[in-house]
């Protein structure tokens, strides 16, 4: 079986990252699970602007790696991991591309989090 082959972000599917200033916090069930000043905003076309934290800055204690798995034509294979203390509406509450394809290869080794799956995420 042959990897699909990525698709370039362009005009008519835009695709930026760039260095976030401000502190990124998130919470779950009272615990801090990412702690930033490191953060990337990824614009991609029409969606929300979603944050990328730093693995270094995410305690990846709190998390267990799931199963679940999707493909982005744009960034590649997702990986999603589960946050057990916030019971089954943190199952696959946070994505990574561990291996991104080479135009948004600046989210390597970095964790997104779906806001309505956590506690909170704030902006200092």
């Amino acid at each position: 079986m042959t990897s699909p082959e990525p698709r370039i972000p362009g005009p008519d599917h835009p695709i930026t990252i760039e260095p976030n200033p401000e502190r990124i916090v998130v919470r779950v069930a009272g615990q801090v699970i990412a702690d930033t000043s490191a953060a990337l905003t990824l614009r991609e076309a029409s969606y929300p602007p979603v944050q990328y934290i730093p693995r270094r800055d995410v305690n990846v204690a709190l998390l267990v790696r799931s199963h679940h798995v999707t493909h982005c034509p744009y960034k590649g294979e997702c990986s999603y991991y589960s946050i057990p203390i916030g019971g089954q509406r943190s199952v696959n509450a946070v994505w990574s591309y561990e291996h991104p394809y080479p135009a948004v290869s600046d989210i390597e080794q970095y964790l997104a989090f779906y806001p309505d799956r956590v506690d909170s995420i704030t902006h200092a």
